[in-house]
């Protein structure tokens, strides 16, 4: 058989493998994007809910009731000096990524400078940390999923200025799953 026949005959035998609904005039696509209870959305870099969650200033892009519970983003504009202490998450991973400054990240005992377009994943079970060094402020572009860390965060973010009071602080992680090593 020359290729362009086995393009058109095995084309239509994968299509019906894999979208056995064809022959009843649906898709199983159509039917996962028709359950689907997520809505498109822009965000412009100016858009967001901000929250001071102990100093790490948070702007709330994607929240789970945006993504269908899969997914959290918000961008984290910091001071030089400013970071979270060794942690582990049980219900989340985390990707960090650097727009400006410089960020020290820890995960899993290895320690790294990111500059700007630097990333780093921290699966969920690791323990990982960041701190902003230098002597400019960073952002960076955090996404956590799946989605429910946000909730923790407005909960933090409700706590009383000044020094944090670290005992309330781990209580409420605590019951979002997140505990400090």
């Amino acid at each position: 058989m020359d290729r362009k026949n086995f393009i058109k005959t095995s084309g239509i035998g994968l299509a019906f493998a894999l979208f056995p609904g064809i022959l009843q005039g649906q898709t199983s696509i159509s039917k996962k994007h028709s359950s689907n209870d997520t809505n498109s959305k822009i965000i412009k870099d100016s858009e967001g809910d901000i929250l001071n969650v102990i100093g790490d200033i948070q702007t709330h892009k994607l929240v789970g009731s945006d993504t269908g519970n899969q997914i959290v983003e918000w961008v984290d504009n910091v001071e030089p000096g400013v970071g979270i202490p060794p942690h582990i998450h049980t219900k989340e991973d985390e990707i960090f990524r650097v727009i400006k400054g410089e960020v020290a990240i820890m995960v899993d005992g290895k320690t790294t400078i990111l500059k700007e377009g630097d990333i780093a994943f921290a699966p969920k079970n690791i323990p990982h940390s960041w701190k902003v060094i230098g002597t400019e402020k960073a952002k960076m572009i955090t996404s956590a999923f799946p989605a429910g860390i946000e909730h923790m965060f407005r909960e933090l973010a409700k706590l009383p200025a000044g020094p944090p009071d670290f005992k309330k602080v781990t209580e409420i992680c605590g019951k979002h799953g997140i505990r400090f090593v």
